[in-house]
């Protein structure tokens, strides 16, 4: 198996509960190594781009709303089959269905404010690096 890399996100909930420590230290104990790290806060635009997959969902303007209403964490993370493994650390999209030990059964609140994003496949980890972190960045 070979070193990939993934994107994630910790998105505004977790930044304003001062959860962002204890998510970094759990990204570094499954083995994580943190290549690209940035605090920004998304514009309005900014988001509907990022996010455009979803703009015919009747959620999206809602979450529009929440990734614009305070800072992000945006990173680019690496290790072997980095896509599969952040993905089954963040646990389950709904905090409900998550196992036990993963982020979103610690931090989430809901399905909606679910404290972390995670490229669901290594093509969109590319595409969703790139919408943040130019090559330049990336160690």
């Amino acid at each position: 198996m070979s070193v990939e890399r993934t994107f994630s996100m910790i998105k505004p909930d977790a930044v304003a509960a001062g959860q962002v420590g204890e998510i970094l230290a759990m990204i570094e104990q499954a083995g994580f190594k943190i290549v690209g790290l940035r605090m920004i806060r998304m514009t309005e635009k900014q988001a509907q781009g990022f996010y455009a997959v979803h703009r015919e969902k009747p959620f999206f303007a809602g979450l529009v709303k929440f990734m614009t209403e305070g800072p992000i964490l945006v990173m680019a993370l690496e290790r072997e089959d980095a896509v599969r493994k952040w993905r089954e650390v963040m646990g389950a999209t709904n905090p409900a269905n998550a196992a036990e030990g993963t982020v979103r059964k610690r931090f989430a609140s809901s399905i909606e404010r679910n404290c972390v994003h995670g490229s669901d496949a290594p093509e969109t980890a590319a595409v969703e690096l790139g919408f943040f972190f130019s090559a330049a960045d990336l160690l």
